[in-house]
C-alpha cells in the first residue's frame, strides 16, 4: 500500500486543526474521514465525497487511474490549512485516492466539523473545490469505446 501523508496525522491552524490529508491507492473510507473531523464544541460535519461515474461528457466511462506527483499530499495538507485559515472551522480532513478505480469506487473524501453547518458547508465546498484546482493529482480515463483521456494534466 502505497500512504503518502504529510509526516503528521494533526496540525493546528490558526481556526481549524488539519487531522488527517493523505493520498493513498487502498481504497477509502467515509467513516474514517468523519471520525477523523468530529469534536465535541461542532454540531455540524460535512463530507464530499468524489465517486468515480460511469460517463463524462456524454461518454461511457469504464475505469480510470489517477497519478500523484510526490509532493501531492503535502500540497493537500498546505490547501486545507489554507481553507482552515478561510473558515471558522475545528478540523478538516482529506484523502484521496490514487491508481486504479472502477466505476462505484471512491476516489476522495474531504470532511469538515464547525459548531454550524452553515461555516462547515462552506468550508467543504471550499476544501474540495481547491484541492480539485491546484493538488497535483491527475486522472487518465478509460472509454467503453476504447479511448482515452487525461484530465488536469498542468
Amino acid at each position: 500500500m502505497t500512504d503518502r501523508t504529510t509526516g503528521t496525522t494533526s496540525e493546528t491552524t490558526g481556526e481549524g486543526e488539519v487531522v488527517l490529508a493523505v493520498v493513498r491507492d487502498e481504497p477509502l473510507g467515509v467513516d474514517e474521514v468523519l471520525e477523523a473531523v468530529r469534536h465535541p464544541r461542532c454540531g455540524a460535519v460535512s463530507l464530499f465525497v468524489g465517486v468515480v461515474r460511469d460517463h463524462d461528457h456524454g461518454e461511457a466511462v469504464s475505469a480510470l487511474d489517477y497519478s500523484s506527483h510526490p509532493s501531492a499530499a503535502d500540497e493537500l495538507a498546505r490547501v486545507c490549512r489554507e481553507v482552515a485559515a478561510r473558515h471558522s472551522v475545528s478540523r478538516l480532513a482529506a484523502v484521496h485516492r490514487s491508481g486504479h478505480l472502477e466505476v462505484g469506487d471512491l476516489a476522495v473524501v474531504v470532511g469538515v466539523s464547525a459548531p454550524h453547518r452553515g461555516e462547515a458547508m462552506e468550508a467543504c465546498r471550499d476544501l474540495i473545490d481547491t484541492l480539485k484546482s491546484t493538488v497535483p493529482i491527475w486522472k487518465h480515463q478509460q472509454f467503453a469505446d476504447g479511448t482515452d483521456e487525461w484530465v488536469g494534466l498542468p
